[in-house]
Parts: structure tokens; C-alpha cells; sequence
């Protein structure tokens, strides 16, 4: 009787292991309880990304593209693609912003890091920014923005890095791609901008580099 009850109980064990592994199994959807497959990001869509000629992405920015130097803006290509392979552009893609900001600093002792220059309205056709991008209102309704030569009511254009002899101050452009025109004047604030694009960002990028002015 002992014997009969005990294999009872290892028989019983077994199957109520076998019950918990399946249960933990993935679905078929290869999701923990048989979610679907791709049920939290949704469909596959377009990835936005940014490559220069300039410098490689994390590089060193030259005298070329430095407040310090001839302070030209870079070229930038603009790609899209679906994992590895090239894609068109989303579809309801309107136009392009960038901000480009010295993440090393703060203001006023704050969090706001150094906003250099901005740009919105970037037509959603363009397939990136040419070298040397001009001031104010461009004609192809580009807009530049709030940053450093925006100051004092100036028109905005491009303004390099600048940091002094030391450690490399670390530069990032970020770059939207938004489903819609902004509807904003050249002097907006970086809030406004930011506040203006909220839930209009179909695709975003970023490029950085690093920059600091030789000892003299």
C-alpha cells in the first residue's frame, strides 16, 4: 500500500510539472502567454538615420564646422529604411527639424544645456541639409530658429562648437522628421519648438561630435 501511494504522489508531481512548464511556455507569437508577435511595437515601420561626409558619427568636428573656425553647418544624408533594407520615407512625412545643442554646458545653473542653432520646415522631400545652410528664411521654406546668433532679434543661422582648450565638449544634432508644418515665427523659444512637435514625431536621428580648441 505504502509503495502504491508514493508512486501515486511521483505520478501525480510529474504531471503538475508538466502542467507548469507548458503554461511557461512562449505562445505562438514567441511572446511569454502566447501574446502576439509584435502586439507592443505594432507593425514594422521606417527608422530614420543621418550619416555626414564631415566627420564619422562620435568624431571629432574640424575647424571647417567650428564656431571657432570657418563655421560652416556640415552636410547631412538623410535614410530610411525597414531593418537592413533602404525604404521610402513614412508615409504623412511633412517636413524636418534639427536642434543642435553643447550637452556639456548648463545655464544658469541649470539643466538647460547650450542651444547652438535649430532649424524647422525642412521640406519632407529634402533628402538632407547641403553644407554652408544660409540664415533666416531660406527659399525652400526652411526656417532657422532659436541659437546662439538668434539672439538679440538677429536672424538664426548655424553656430559650431566653440569650447575652449580642454576636455572635448560632446555636440548633438537631433533631428525630427514630423507629419506636419510648424506654424511657428523664427524668434520661438526651444520650448516652443519642442512643445510645437509633441505628438508629430514619426521618425527621429541624432549625429554627435566632439570638439575642443587647441592650446595656443
Amino acid at each position: 500500500m505504502k509503495s502504491s501511494a508514493f508512486t501515486s504522489v511521483v505520478a501525480a508531481t510529474i504531471v503538475l510539472v508538466g502542467v507548469i512548464a507548458v503554461a511557461q511556455q512562449p505562445g505562438a507569437g514567441g511572446q511569454r502567454g502566447g501574446a502576439p508577435a509584435g502586439g507592443r511595437g505594432g507593425p514594422p515601420r521606417p527608422v530614420l538615420s543621418v550619416t555626414s561626409s564631415a566627420w564619422p558619427d562620435g568624431g571629432e568636428v574640424p575647424m571647417r564646422h567650428a564656431g571657432r573656425g570657418e563655421n560652416k553647418s556640415p552636410a547631412f544624408e538623410f535614410h530610411w529604411s525597414m531593418g537592413n533594407t533602404p525604404s521610402a520615407p513614412p508615409e504623412g512625412l511633412q517636413t524636418y527639424a534639427v536642434i543642435f545643442h553643447d550637452i556639456e554646458n548648463s545655464t544658469m545653473r541649470g539643466t538647460t544645456d547650450t542651444l547652438h542653432w535649430t532649424a524647422f520646415n525642412i521640406p519632407g522631400t529634402a533628402t538632407g541639409l547641403p553644407e554652408g545652410l544660409g540664415a533666416g528664411d531660406l527659399p525652400d521654406g526652411t526656417r532657422n530658429g532659436p541659437g546662439i546668433n538668434a539672439r538679440g532679434g538677429n536672424p538664426g543661422s548655424y553656430f559650431g562648437p566653440g569650447a575652449g582648450p580642454g576636455p572635448f565638449h560632446h555636440y548633438v544634432f537631433e533631428f525630427y522628421a514630423l507629419d506636419t508644418k510648424l506654424e511657428l515665427p523664427a524668434t520661438a523659444t526651444r520650448d516652443d519648438l519642442l512643445k510645437a512637435m509633441e505628438g508629430h514625431v514619426i521618425g527621429k536621428a541624432a549625429y554627435t561630435g566632439r570638439f575642443h580648441a587647441q592650446p595656443q
